[in-house]
């Protein structure tokens, strides 16, 4: 199969304190709501252009008139309130950008960068996006959990919303927000064996797609609900029920076909059981669609007329904070306080304080890009501050940058991937061939390769839209450059370069929580 070819659809806690933190960079930027300025809402392109999978445009709630400007909530003073600031959405892209940069200059602690790759990073994205859409680029949906249910061309989703008869539409969103929480939380890594045989269809299934239909099926048979009249619903007593066996039987995990990261996997759900109890968030019931009521009722969401604003930052908070009790303590600390999806980083600024941590909140981030979608189709919300959310720093967005030969893994972090992979290759089950270096997610290796990762998905957005001729309005929104570019692009190009196993070049030691 050609690159081009058409396709059917545990370390240490990193424990720093906030001691001479008041040294080193600091952010350019002031804190105040003026200073984060104004947004300029239009009809969100990323979410309403498009026909959304499975539906017609007619369908959708038509915004074609620009919103109200609304100011968005400031950043959390990084001086003042580091671990705040850390685990905010503006730390992801403010933070990693000191990495770019040395990436620009050659200057990375573990990559060799060849900045005259980039222009072949751009024209690949534009074939595959030109191969897929030409010349309806505004059908690109925005990257996010709905499409993985589609997969096969199967509309299981509206199959679903049209089965939820005599539901209201706040309620369909809030039910879709529950499977949507919980899938995204399933979709880490599975490994290269496992595979999933769906209920619909008798169809085998890998990947992102196969947890999708796995957790959509598992959702409608109620595993996921303690009320017995409503098992197509996520609760927290429900969840408490799960248990690492129960989560294995619904994946149909079993010695021959396993998945990585199972008890991370179930962990995650268990302790979402616990932390839908914040009833500010998720209600008397302990349902995260309840995070819809939140959302609407919060005092920095606007109203007007018959279209409700909410921002991005006010949603970010939501998942932040309500979620914070799930992710391991084994996380980075500040100042004792668990940062999630943020680590130390070579190629950041030097100093005793929260200066070296580059943030990336990988699964909140997709948790957002997902979340959005059902509440702009079936709520009519639109959201201010959506050019806040980056690029996702995972395997097939940066495994594209190491297949086209952007970046090259320097040859002693290379042995020592090396030597890791093959230590790993002799327990039973894990992969032998195709050899690829490994490391931990909180390798200095990963955690520079991600950061590079976003920074260049910056880079290549406005590069691809001049490639493919758009601007203005019709360009694409980083979200469908995602969605019909990077992600997919990376994925088919491990296929070609790794046809056995589809790895992405640098394998991931993965427990389910961070990939």
């Amino acid at each position: 199969m050609g690159l081009f070819s058409k396709k059917s659809s545990g370390s240490r806690a990193n424990s720093v304190t906030s001691e001479s933190s008041g040294s080193g960079w600091r952010s350019n930027r002031k804190g105040s709501a003026a200073s984060v300025a104004t947004s300029y809402l239009k009809s969100p392109a990323s979410t309403t252009k498009m026909s959304l999978p499975g539906s017609s445009s007619s369908n959708l709630h038509q915004m074609s008139a620009p919103v109200p400007q609304i100011d968005l909530p400031p950043a959390p003073d990084p001086q003042l309130d580091p671990s705040g600031y850390l685990r905010s959405i503006y730390a992801v892209r403010e933070t990693s950008k000191h990495v770019i940069e040395a990436a620009k200059q050659n200057k990375l602690t573990n990559f060799d960068v060849d900045l005259d790759k980039f222009p072949d990073v751009v024209n690949y994205v534009v074939s595959i996006i030109k191969r897929d859409y030409a010349p309806n680029f505004g059908q690109i949906p925005p990257h996010g959990r709905w499409q993985h249910f589609e997969v096969g061309g199967a509309p299981r989703i509206e199959t679903l919303l049209q089965s939820w008869v005599g539901v209201d539409a706040q309620e369909k969103t809030r039910r879709l927000l529950d499977l949507f929480l919980v899938s995204v939380l399933l979709d880490a890594g599975a490994g290269i064996k496992w595979q999933y045989k769906s209920k619909d269809n008798g169809k085998m299934y890998k990947r992102s797609e196969g947890l999708a239909v796995a957790s959509l099926d598992m959702f409608k048979a109620g595993l996921f609900s303690s009320n017995p009249e409503q098992p197509e619903q996520v609760d927290g007593a429900g969840l408490k029920n799960l248990t690492v066996e129960i989560l294995a039987n619904g994946l149909q995990v079993s010695p021959s076909n396993p998945i990585d990261g199972l008890e991370g996997r179930a962990s995650l759900l268990m302790k979402l059981g616990d932390a839908l109890n914040n009833q500010d968030f998720f209600g008397v019931d302990s349902r995260p669609g309840n995070m819809l009521d939140y959302l609407l009722q919060h005092p920095t969401s606007r109203t007007f007329g018959a279209t409700t604003v909410i921002p991005v930052p006010t949603l970010w908070s939501v998942l932040m904070d309500g979620l914070a009790p799930i992710w391991p303590q084994s996380r980075t600390q500040f100042d004792g306080v668990s940062l999630g999806d943020a680590w130390p980083c070579s190629s950041m600024p030097s100093g005793p304080g929260w200066e070296h941590i580059v943030c990336f909140h990988k699964l909140t981030q997709w948790l957002a890009y997902s979340l959005l979608v059902p509440m702009t189709k079936l709520s009519g919300i639109h959201w201010a501050g959506e050019h806040l959310l980056t690029g996702l720093p995972e395997y097939r967005n940066g495994g594209l940058l190491i297949d086209l030969g952007l970046l090259t893994l320097k040859e002693n972090q290379m042995n020592r991937g090396l030597d890791a992979y093959h230590e790993n290759a002799k327990i039973a089950g894990q992969p032998n061939v195709e050899v690829v270096p490994m490391f931990s997610p909180d390798d200095d290796v990963v955690v520079e390769w991600r950061a590079c990762t976003l920074g260049f998905l910056d880079m290549l957005l406005p590069d691809v839209n001049k490639a493919l001729g758009l601007e203005g309005e019709g360009a694409l929104t980083l979200a469908q450059m995602l969605e019909a570019g990077t992600w997919k692009g990376g994925r088919e190009i491990a296929e070609y370069s790794r046809p056995n196993t589809k790895q992405p070049p640098i394998m991931i030691l993965s427990d389910g929580t961070v990939f």
